[in-house]
């Protein structure tokens, strides 16, 4: 066996790393509106139809050990695959600057050093995780993961069973499908990172299952703290729940080590996503240079609405996945050895606009699970005419 090949349970507890995120806490306080139950179902529905489309796109780069941008190759050609990659390493940017955002944000709120005292601290944490390497934390990752799992039912117990505040005065509650598509966003914002450490697994079927699975459950929980917290204490915000209980210390912990494991992988991916585009580039100097440039863009600006941002990624990625896994899966077509496929462009060109389109359209289950109807569909058409011409 390759010495670089990862566990099932390495690639666990990865996603479980990814998963607890307070991006994904904050997100949960928009679900407040609906309800519990509503909320919950909300989000439930959303991990569902987000972590499917995780599996296949892991899958994929785990069956052709490929990283998740090269896997675009199967379908657009090199310079397609150039294209989203590019996407990519932008949004990995943005991820970046967002996380260490909230998460400086969040802890000036308990020790209130300064908050771009807190972004050089998360920053700094990250680039050593970058240098430490996805292969070599082995140990390291076991214990930070431990730790975290206990400080999240630590969270859970001040949320759920701590004493009550004055429940808030919601605000008008979003649509059931808009909160759907909401909580499909998140894991559909990892879909383009997912086979950069499933290319990796030893055994590739089962580690992306256990990622899927194992980021599906820890997200689904965080979205539910996140609501818990603005429906049953009357806080939106994660620091204000933390120092109003009196966590301290122990705050501090859950958010620096949950930004530094879940940014970590943005970063990390963004490295491989620009050795996609640019092949003399070093990974590992990369991400480096985005995990700074994400310190600096969490210094500089202002970053406290990221559902806009969510439902970008969506629009590109959704339809990108949708061709990649007709094609793969059932068309069997390679355009690998093409500069471009441009047909595969026009098709994803409109997946794109159709999402865009379909976002006000009041759909149960949110927009990614139609416009993912229309781009397979479309892929598939265009499969069938191709074989009959030939």
């Amino acid at each position: 066996m390759n010495n670089k090949q990862t566990s099932v349970f390495n690639n666990a507890l990865i996603w479980f790393g990814a998963g607890v995120s307070i991006a994904e806490i904050i997100t949960g306080t928009y679900f407040a509106p609906l309800g519990f139950a509503k909320g919950t179902l909300a989000i439930l529905l959303g991990h569902l139809i987000g972590c499917a489309l995780l599996f296949f796109a892991g899958y994929i780069g785990g069956i052709a050990r490929k990283s998740a941008m090269e896997t675009t190759k199967f379908s657009f050609g090199s310079w397609g695959s150039k294209f989203f990659a590019l996407l990519n390493v932008l949004q990995l940017v943005g991820w970046t600057g967002i996380m260490i955002y909230d998460g400086s944000l969040a802890v000036n709120e308990i020790f209130s050093f300064g908050k771009w005292i807190w972004a050089l601290v998360i920053g700094a944490l990250i680039v050593l995780w970058i240098i430490i390497g996805i292969t070599n934390l082995g140990k390291l990752n076991v214990i930070t993961m431990s730790l975290l799992f206990v400080l999240t039912l630590v969270l859970c117990k001040i949320i759920f069973f701590g004493k009550s505040l004055a429940s808030p005065a919601l605000e008008e509650a979003m649509s059931f499908g808009a909160a759907v598509e909401l909580a499909v966003a998140m894991p559909l914002s990892w879909l383009p990172l997912i086979s950069d450490y499933t290319k990796e697994a030893e055994k590739p079927f089962r580690a992306t299952l256990a990622s899927a699975l194992i980021y599906g459950i820890v997200s689904c929980w965080m979205y539910i703290i996140g609501m818990g917290a603005a429906i049953f204490t009357g806080e939106g915000d994660i620091a204000q729940i933390a120092v109003k209980s009196g966590l301290g210390i122990i705050g501090l912990i859950i958010i620096v080590l949950s930004t530094v494991t879940t940014t970590f992988l943005d970063a990390f991916s963004a490295g491989i996503s620009a050795k996609t585009v640019f092949e003399k580039l070093d990974g590992k100097i990369t991400a480096v240079v985005v995990a700074l440039l994400g310190t600096a863009g969490a210094i500089l600006f202002n970053m406290d609405n990221i559902t806009d941002f969510l439902y970008y990624i969506g629009s590109v990625f959704a339809p990108m996945i949708a061709i990649l896994i007709a094609d793969f899966f059932v068309v069997k077509k390679d355009s690998s050895a093409k500069k471009i496929d441009i047909a595969k462009i026009v098709i994803w060109l409109a997946g794109f606009a159709a999402y865009r389109f379909l976002m006000r359209v009041d759909f149960v289950l949110g927009c990614t699970v139609l416009d993912m109807a229309i781009t397979f569909a479309l892929t598939l058409i265009y499969g069938k005419l191709s074989h009959a011409r030939k």
